[in-house]
């Protein structure tokens, strides 16, 4: 009865509805209670009110970009070190590992490069290292 009290709260910020939902329902499955938002904008608003254990973003999305809102979460005192898995398409090019080693991420993860059992592995080493 009281169980889904002691979840621990990932927040998925991603624009691709499939892919949403494919992590989302791979996250609970593991035991993670998941919070979905599909825009930058929602993604910061849930972060910041919400206050997840871990975020996994995307780099690109619709109405604020991914680096925006991790620039705007780590001024908030709940988002300075909430661990955040950087989930993009886009290769880790020397620019954006500059930007993910200044802003503090957890890990770089570039999608098609890992299955979605290899990200509930980085949220649970995100869990055991905040």
């Amino acid at each position: 009865m009281f169980s889904g009290l002691f979840k621990k709260t990932v927040l998925v910020v991603e624009d691709e509805p499939a892919l949403r939902k494919a992590l989302t329902e791979k996250l609970s499955a593991a035991g993670y209670r998941v919070l979905a938002a599909k825009d930058g904008q929602e993604g910061l608003t849930m972060a910041v009110n919400k206050k997840p254990k871990v975020v996994l973003l995307d780099l690109m999305l619709p109405k604020m970009d991914g680096m925006s809102v991790l620039d705007r979460m780590r001024k908030d005192p709940y988002g300075k070190s909430v661990p955040v898995i950087i989930l993009t398409n886009l290769m880790a090019t020397d620019g954006y590992k500059k930007l993910a080693e200044e802003f503090e991420v957890y890990d770089y993860v570039v999608k098609s490069d890992r299955t979605l059992e290899e990200v509930v592995t980085k949220v649970n080493g995100a869990l055991k290292s905040s």
